[in-house]
C-alpha cells in the first residue's frame, strides 16, 4: 500500500478563549482528519522545528500570533525557504496579515465596517458616539478599546485602526472550505458573541461572503467571514479570518459537521496533489 500523506496539525490545546474551547474542536477534527493522514499535533512554537518530516502543515486554532510574533515570523520564513506546503497557505491576504485589508477594503468601497488608520482620515468616518481602536496586528479582541469622539484626539496612531462601533442587529459568520460555502451560524445576541445557532443565509448574503473569499484569492483552506447586521438590514464585513479560523462545530447540526470534515478532508488532498 502506498504511503498515506502525513501533516502536523499545529494547535495550542491550551489556549484559553472566552466563550469557546478551542482544544475541543481540534481534538474532534484531528481524529476525523487521521482516517486519511498520518496526524501528529504539536504546538505552534514547535511547528518550525519539526515540520521537515511532514507532507504539510495544517495550522488550526493555534492562538493569536502576537503572543509570539517572533517566533511565527521565523516559521513563516522557514516554510517559504524551504517549499513546506502550509494549509493555509501562507499567500492570505486578511488577518494573517494583519488588520490593514480593513483598511484597504474601506478605500475600495467594499462593505466594510468603515476603518481608518490615520488622524487626517477621522473626518471620512461615519459620526458615532463611540469609536473601536484596534491594534493592526490584534486578534480575538486583544488590545481592542473603545473611546469617545472627543478621546480620539489622544490617540496614538501607531499601528492602530479606528472604526465607529457600530449599533447591530447581531453577527453572523460564514465558514468556508477552499470556495465553497459550508454552514453560517449567527450569534443572536450581541452581548453574547460565541452563543451561536445555526443560520439560513439568503442569496444575497452569501453572496455578500463570496465578494471577500474572491477577493483574498486562497485556493485551498478554510476561511471564515464575519458581518454584522446593521439596523438598516445590510451587512458590513467585520472580519476575515484566513489564518486559523475557529469553525465553532460545536455549535453546528452533527450533519453539518460530518460534512464539513468531508469538505475538509477532499480539500487536504487537492492541496497536496496540486504542490506534489
Amino acid at each position: 500500500m502506498p504511503a498515506r500523506p502525513s501533516l502536523l496539525y499545529v494547535t495550542d490545546l491550551t489556549y484559553r478563549a472566552r466563550g469557546r474551547r478551542y482544544c475541543d474542536e481540534d481534538i474532534f477534527l484531528s481524529s476525523r482528519l487521521r482516517e486519511d493522514f498520518d496526524i501528529a499535533l504539536c504546538h505552534p512554537l514547535d511547528a518550525a522545528a519539526l515540520m521537515d518530516g511532514f507532507r504539510a502543515v495544517v495550522v488550526r486554532n493555534s492562538g493569536p500570533v502576537l503572543h509570539y510574533q517572533e517566533q511565527y515570523e521565523a516559521f513563516r520564513a522557514r516554510a517559504a525557504a524551504r517549499g513546506t506546503r502550509v494549509y493555509n497557505p501562507l499567500t492570505g491576504r486578511a488577518d494573517m496579515r494583519g488588520k490593514q485589508y480593513l483598511v484597504d477594503l474601506t478605500e475600495a468601497g467594499y462593505p466594510v465596517i468603515p476603518t481608518v488608520d490615520h488622524p487626517e482620515d477621522l473626518p471620512l468616518l461615519p459620526g458615532a458616539g463611540t469609536y473601536a481602536v484596534k491594534p493592526k496586528a490584534g486578534a480575538d479582541s486583544v488590545g481592542l478599546r473603545f473611546v469617545t469622539a472627543d478621546q480620539l484626539e489622544d490617540v496614538t496612531w501607531d499601528g492602530v485602526l479606528v472604526q465607529p462601533r457600530i449599533d447591530f442587529r447581531y453577527e453572523v459568520s460564514f465558514h468556508f472550505v477552499d470556495d465553497d460555502f459550508q454552514y453560517a451560524l449567527h450569534a443572536p445576541d450581541p452581548d453574547r458573541r460565541w452563543v451561536l445557532e445555526p443560520y439560513e443565509p439568503t442569496e444575497a448574503d452569501l453572496a455578500f461572503a463570496r465578494r471577500f473569499i474572491n477577493w483574498n484569492t486562497v485556493g485551498h483552506g478554510i476561511q471564515r467571514v464575519d458581518a454584522c447586521r446593521t439596523r438598516d438590514g445590510d451587512l458590513l464585513l467585520v472580519e476575515l479570518e484566513d489564518l486559523n479560523p475557529y469553525l465553532s462545530l460545536a455549535r453546528a447540526p452533527e450533519a453539518t459537521r460530518e460534512a464539513f470534515v468531508r469538505s475538509m478532508t477532499a480539500s487536504l488532498h487537492r492541496f497536496l496533489s496540486a504542490d506534489s
